[in-house]
């Protein structure tokens, strides 16, 4: 059985964890969620506003470093309002693009520091992730995408992930980029996907 990755195109640790993914765990479903609805059921928000900001900074920055990923750019602003990126992912995911539409939205983000609350920046990406981009455009409007992203968002909080990514494989929930080793020793997989 594949591993499911929940994510958000605006959190760091994300975009980490689904840059080696199957490198480390074989094939994995990404799942889209939106990250700011889970941190509003938990009653907490994100560490980009608080006091511990600049630590994580650096602790994303030594990480991607270490997993040979290009030097972080963060996205003016950020966090940035990622509900219509994460809407995109929804719809792309339906249409068999999921992947290339996540790692190109991460790619935008984290590497060139585009702001995907911007409509011509999250547009790219759908050209980049070979979408038509007037589609993407009427789809983040679309009633039953808005819908399918709450309800994959309610099921990963049902499910009882606390923030992302987090992996689950078979039944079993590791919270963090740094748990992709640990999942994939959970799941038989041993390290590299074998």
């Amino acid at each position: 059985m594949a591993a499911t990755l929940y994510y958000d195109l605006g959190s760091p640790y994300s975009y980490l964890a689904v840059a080696r993914c199957e490198r480390v765990l074989g094939p994995v479903s990404l799942q889209p969620v939106l990250v700011g609805a889970i941190f509003v059921h938990r009653g907490w928000g994100s560490w980009g506003v608080t006091d511990e900001r600049d630590s994580h900074v650096a602790e994303v920055e030594r990480r991607a470093a270490a997993y040979g990923l290009p030097a972080v750019r963060w996205p003016a602003g950020w966090p940035n309002n990622t509900l219509n990126a994460m809407r995109m992912a929804v719809w792309a995911d339906a249409l068999g693009a999921g992947k290339a539409f996540a790692h190109a939205g991460f790619a935008a983000a984290f590497e060139r520091g585009c702001d995907l609350s911007e409509r011509d920046a999250l547009l790219a990406v759908a050209d980049a992730a070979g979408l038509d981009r007037d589609d993407a455009a009427r789809a983040i409007a679309a009633p039953e995408i808005k819908g399918a992203l709450r309800e994959a968002t309610e099921r990963a909080i049902a499910a009882g992930v606390q923030g992302v990514p987090t992996t689950l494989v078979d039944g079993t929930l590791f919270y963090g980029d740094d748990r992709l080793e640990s999942a994939a020793l959970f799941g038989g997989r041993g390290l590299g996907g074998r």
